[in-house]
């Protein structure tokens, strides 16, 4: 047998198929995760958009891993709420429901295109046209609707029927007016245009060109904020991954000002002298110092409100070993008290490796006309407005809880990961990495797992986990809820790993329709 060309783990097959497919036409990691990109922008719609933006934490077979930020940014000016086009939806999870708030008011300024574009000119190899074309041709011909992705659908259908032009993106072609049924094909002939549009113009059309024009236009007129010299100026970011050691593992995640790789740090560092390799996994030690861990951490992120402000100097102090001890104290004793995202991790046979994170929010139900785009609900998010709605800062990057990991095992082992999954983004990943490094758990067992997850004094607990835990559990947090079934609400921690060896392995998070391809 041939020796393998990369791994791709993603959160769907199309999407996958386009890494593996990038890879096997010699192109590297990064030229396959920007592949996977655009593709998942035509595959995953509600979780994926141009009008978006997420991070991609590389790591150059030749360089010490560098974090790209394009997630989204405040507008420079915030007009006041009464003009502001900006109303509720509730989305709907079966078991749990959660508020979230649409409209050309909610938008944040972009930066998926621009980061694109970056990531290309620093790290592929392959020309931007090769990359974009297997999303270009998914466009044109249409993409088989998943359960998965019907399933979500479902969840954001207050999203998707709330404008005529949100709903032709997942319309069904048998049955016009409603959302496109499990197995019905949906084509995007106008994202397919945009992607010819932006080989041939390049990303100046949708920051200072036709494009920009028409969304500033739509704000001024419909209730948004974004003007023109916010997108002319919007710039990606890079930055040096926040680092840290857990158990002779050497872990890099996404530094401030986004807090996801902080609290995941936190948490880790809380935890490590527990002894957690010692306890039965999944019995009732285990889960209730993970679940009191994660709720101090919640109390960490509530009473230091560290989402409003937090920069390289606040990080370190709240990983510092004296500020941790306190909390290590408080876990000790028990006597504390108290979203639509997307993953791509790419390795390949040189050792480059990539964890992508991927968000449009909710999306905002606007569509910008022509273009098959939905622009993002970001300013419409609790999670990412802890403070209150309308009370973001201006002219700033928005603090985000996605956090693409890179783990580097004692073995040489060298994994990317990363989770859909709002709030609960931090824990899937947190359990994944306790799997791996504490329990010697293998990818996909580490994956798969069923997870738990506190927060606002709930604890939530997925279906597989032991009963004899669950009741020892549900009588020590008073507050707590029982999935019936595995659920995207848990994440989507699609991951892969490279052996020492040169070995490849690796995992798609069944929760969030995962697939894995090793080519």
């Amino acid at each position: 047998m041939k020796n393998p060309l990369g791994i791709v783990a993603a959160g769907h097959k199309e999407t996958a198929n386009t890494a593996s497919s990038i890879l096997a036409a010699g192109g590297n990691a990064f030229d396959a995760t920007l592949a996977a990109l655009f593709s998942s922008c035509v595959c995953e719609p509600v979780l994926s958009s141009l009008g978006g933006g997420g991070f991609l934490l590389a790591h150059p077979q030749d360089r010490n891993p560098i974090l790209y930020d394009f997630f989204a940014h405040t507008p420079s000016h915030k007009p006041p709420p009464k003009e502001l086009g900006f109303h509720p939806i509730i989305a709907d999870f079966g078991t749990a429901q959660q508020e979230f708030h649409i409209g050309m008011g909610s938008i944040a300024v972009p930066g998926m295109v621009r980061g694109a574009y970056a990531i290309h000119s620093d790290l592929c190899s392959l020309p931007l046209e090769e990359i974009i074309q297997p999303a270009l041709h998914l466009a044109r011909e249409g993409v088989k609707v998943n359960s998965f992705q019907h399933y979500i659908s479902t969840i954001v259908a207050p999203i998707i029927k709330s404008s005529p032009t949100a709903l032709q993106l997942h319309e069904s072609h048998n049955h016009p007016g409603t959302i496109a049924s499990e197995g019905e094909t949906v084509k995007q002939p106008h994202m397919a245009d945009l992607f010819s549009a932006l080989i041939e113009e390049g990303e100046d059309l949708f920051y200072r060109g036709e494009l920009a024009h028409r969304l500033v236009d739509d704000c001024k007129t419909q209730g948004g904020a974004i003007r023109l010299g916010d997108l002319e100026k919007y710039r990606v970011e890079t930055r040096t991954p926040l680092s840290l050691n857990y158990r002779g593992a050497q872990l890099f995640s996404n530094p401030a000002p986004s807090i996801g790789g902080t609290l995941i740090a936190f948490t880790l560092a809380l935890l490590e002298q527990e002894g957690l390799c010692h306890m039965p996994f999944h019995g009732t030690k285990h889960l209730a110092h993970l679940a009191h861990a994660m709720r101090l951490t919640q109390q960490l992120r509530q009473h230091h409100d560290i989402d409003s402000d937090l920069n390289t100097k606040a990080s370190r102090h709240i990983l510092g070993s004296k500020f941790i001890n306190s909390y290590r104290h408080t876990l000790r004793n028990h006597t504390s008290c108290s979203r639509g995202t997307t993953q791509i991790s790419v390795a390949d046979a040189k050792g480059n490796m990539a964890s992508m994170t991927l968000s449009n929010g909710e999306g905002s139900g606007y569509v910008l006309p022509g273009t098959g785009i939905m622009l993002n609900n970001m300013l419409g998010e609790e999670d990412i407005n802890p403070r209150g709605f309308h009370q973001w800062p201006e002219d700033h990057r928005i603090a985000s809880m996605m956090a693409p990991t890179l783990a580097f095992m004692p073995n040489g082992n060298r994994i990317a990961t990363g989770s859909g999954g709002s709030n609960r983004i931090r824990s899937a990943i947190l359990q994944l990495l306790i799997n791996l490094i504490d329990f010697k758990m293998d990818i996909p067992q580490s994956v798969e797992q069923p997870r738990i997850h506190f927060e606002t004094n709930m604890l939530n607990m997925e279906h597989g986990i032991p009963d004899r835990s669950i009741e020892d559990l549900t009588r020590e947090f008073a507050e707590h809820r029982l999935w019936p079934d595995r659920n995207l609400f848990f994440g989507g921690a699609h991951t892969v790993m490279r052996e020492n060896d040169g070995a490849l392995h690796g995992q798609g998070d069944s929760r969030r329709g995962g697939v894995c391809i090793q080519v």
